[in-house]
């Protein structure tokens, strides 16, 4: 991989605070979601991540590399559809759970 590939490359990290008893139903809907962009062109790799945050949350931190900023854009039109066709609302999910979000793209430091 040469630096100029490499330095395009992009991440999606995604920082949830979830309360305890949302744990199931929130990882369930965010592993079917990983599942989608582990099919998606561009896409290299992911984790998810949790921590202990308190005694009745943890943090739950996904991420995702991607080659280049365009794929990033690809994946968000197809997962938008797979919510469309599951009825599925993130924002509306989030709220209802209680569940505080961080989400944004960033690139490697060279």
């Amino acid at each position: 991989m040469s630096e100029s590939t490499a330095s395009q490359r992009m991440y999606r990290l995604d920082r949830f605070i979830v309360p305890h008893q949302a744990r199931e139903e929130f990882l369930a809907r965010v592993k079917a979601t990983h599942r989608v962009l582990n099919e998606q062109p561009g896409f290299i790799q992911d984790f998810l991540l949790e921590q202990p945050h308190d005694e009745d949350t943890f943090v739950l931190a996904t991420l995702v590399e991607w080659e280049n900023t365009g794929f990033i854009d690809s994946a968000r039109v197809v997962v938008k559809e797979m919510h469309q066709k599951t009825g599925f609302n993130a924002q509306e999910t989030i709220a209802r759970l209680g569940i505080k979000a961080e989400m944004g793209s960033y690139q490697r430091i060279r």
